[in-house]
């Protein structure tokens, strides 16, 4: 609530807004020497939150001596606005208890375009601000809010089951070890991957740092910059535009601290020299719905895709922290699409949806495919889930919401599963079919009309979280190996004596792929053993026979000793990385010239 201690406020309903301008009230009104409350109702307000405002509107009409108010609907206070019907019943109720409480009031029309003139007193009481929740945190919302699973076919069929209790049988193991992790007991192990991505100096963590922060060696930078690079050609690929934003954002700006408000205590703080109050972005939607919000829009530009590349921070609990899989800084990859209507944004949902399952499938990644909907809207789109899960071949497990609690009315995750059986949700797809007008993101339509867009929120997943599924689907081969498109090291050389090292530099030369040469003054066996430690793919140890011959041994990750040409290594290695992007290696290229960095 914005309150204004007011000589006089009038106004005049100008136009209505479509379906949702309310037709029973006051089309003009004036009240004088009065308090003026601009009013905007969020999605989480109840009739606890309309008695809290009474109390707050109260104490300020007794410090300025005041028992009349205007009551003035006003959206642009908040992000999160409640539906148009719940917003008008509080709006409402807010006015019968402020009556009955013996107050004089006045309320504007909700919905309605209007021209308003107000004169403020100006002296220090005469301006309030007040952010009014009704002592409702998320987590409390989310508690009101009930479920029921199911698992869902692509045949249709749909079959009940309670995650805590059920045994999980659907007949896809992934999707049965992620019921299991989310609603059983998860693994109690700590996920290998920690220690791996440290032994194999990939990541580590910073001690003078915030925990849930994360350095990034040579090798561990090299794979950051092969998923962004995949995750931009996808936006590319989907024809969305990039953008860059800010990563922090005032904290007093009122919709940034309502979208805040929503992650209840999980957002970092920052004062600066100032002592101007900054808040660390949490997720992708800050710089970019401010930007569309400015944005003049037509129906001729939509749908329209956006891509942003950015740093987001999230302060988990401590106890909650593992690893890459949960962690408090961490780099998205985020595509919004914003769409004309519900039709087209679930034209966008599956065409995401479809791209995104295809790159996961590409990486080889064993997965779960989850959806979170409100009853109500599954019961009309159903149809259109059993469409989505056709092309995926599998079934999926959905849990089926009572109201809803974020913005979104269907989410699709697709949950990656790690080498222990849990389960760490990887890309996401959103849709919102809340009025975007609660972002000022509108559209003009044909005739001429403002709406608001649909918009459909999406991500393939953290680079951290990549990072730590590719790790993690490496540890649970019989023989740990990473893919070749983002093997750090793809062909190690070995030359058997320092008369041979000439010619590996030559066949390095030759070898179109990352390439390293082990030319440590070591034993041949001990280098070997080292190469597979490091989980390199092709090993060649290189002699007299190698110079001599067309065809050269090389030591597969599987054991076998394969004779390949030059060509036929090539080839091996263009097939593996058909279609991936391409990164030059991280580290010198002779192992002599390297050191470690973890002592």
């Amino acid at each position: 609530m914005l309150v204004i201690h007011s000589d006089w406020m009038e106004y005049d309903a100008v136009k209505p807004i479509g379906k949702i301008a309310e037709g029973d009230a006051a089309s003009s009104g004036r009240m004088e020497e009065n308090l003026t409350a601009f009013v905007t109702v969020e999605r989480e307000d109840d009739d606890s939150t309309v008695s809290a405002a009474l109390e707050e509107l109260e104490g300020i009409s007794e410090k300025v001596g005041v028992r009349r108010i205007m009551l003035y609907p006003y959206a642009h206070l908040s992000t999160r606005l409640a539906q148009p019907g719940r917003a008008v019943e509080l709006l409402s109720g807010l006015e019968t208890v402020l009556v009955d409480a013996g107050f004089e009031v006045h309320r504007s029309p909700f919905g309605w375009y209007k021209s308003f003139n107000l004169k403020a007193k100006g002296h220090p009481l005469a301006e309030w601000s007040r952010e009014v929740t009704g002592g409702k945190t998320r987590d409390e919302i989310k508690e009101r809010i009930e479920s029921r699973y199911i698992v869902l076919f692509p045949d249709g069929r749909e079959v009940e089951l309670d995650p805590s209790k059920d045994e999980a049988s659907s007949g896809d193991d992934e999707l049965d070890a992620f019921i299991r992790s989310e609603y059983g007991t998860p693994p109690a192990e700590e996920p290998p991957s920690i220690k791996e991505m440290q032994r194999l100096e990939l990541l580590d963590y910073e001690t003078a740092g915030d925990p849930g922060h994360f350095i990034m060696y040579p090798k561990g930078s090299f794979m950051f910059k092969v998923l962004t690079e995949w995750a931009g050609s996808m936006a590319r690929d989907l024809g969305a535009m990039e953008i860059d934003s800010p990563i922090m954002y005032d904290w007093e700006s009122p919709d940034i601290r309502a979208q805040v408000s929503s992650f209840h205590e999980r957002h970092y703080r920052v004062v600066t020299p100032e002592d101007k109050k900054l808040i660390l972005r949490f997720a992708g939607d800050f710089g970019l719905f401010r930007m569309m919000k400015r944005a003049t829009l037509s129906y001729r530009d939509l749908p329209v895709r956006m891509y942003e590349f950015s740093k987001s921070f999230r302060f988990e609990q401590r106890g909650e922290l593992s690893g890459l899989r949960r962690l408090r800084a961490f780099h998205m990859p985020d595509i919004h699409s914003f769409a004309r209507s519900e039709d087209e944004g679930w034209d966008e949902y599956a065409a995401i949806y479809d791209k995104y399952q295809a790159e996961i499938v590409r990486t080889g990644v064993p997965f779960a495919i989850a959806f979170r909907v409100v009853e109500s809207f599954y019961s009309e789109n159903r149809e259109r889930l059993i469409e989505l899960l056709k092309t995926s071949g599998r079934p999926a497990f959905v849990e089926l919401l009572s109201d809803m609690s974020h913005y979104w009315a269907v989410k699709n995750e697709f949950q990656g599963i790690d080498s222990l059986g849990g389960n760490c949700q990887l890309a996401t797809v959103q849709l919102d079919v809340v009025d975007a007008e609660r972002y000022g993101i509108v559209y003009t339509d044909a005739d001429g009309s403002e709406k608001g867009c649909t918009i459909c929120h999406c991500s393939i997943g953290s680079i951290e979280r990549w990072i730590y599924m590719v790790l993690e689907n490496a540890i649970a081969q019989e023989r740990p190996e990473f893919p070749m498109w983002i093997a750090p090291t793809q062909v190690r050389l070995i030359p058997l004596r320092d008369e041979f090292l000439g010619a590996c530099e030559d066949l390095a030369a030759a070898i179109e792929g990352r390439v390293d040469i082990d030319d440590r003054d070591e034993k041949v066996g001990r280098r070997i053993r080292d190469a597979e430690r490091e989980w390199i793919g092709m090993i060649i140890v290189y002699g007299e026979k190698e110079a001599a011959a067309d065809r050269i041994p090389v030591r597969m990750r599987s054991g076998d000793i394969v004779e390949m040409t030059v060509d036929g290594i090539n080839s091996r290695i263009a097939e593996a990385t058909e279609g991936w992007p391409f990164v030059h290696g991280p580290l010198r290229q002779h192992l002599s010239r390297r050191f470690p960095f973890r002592g």
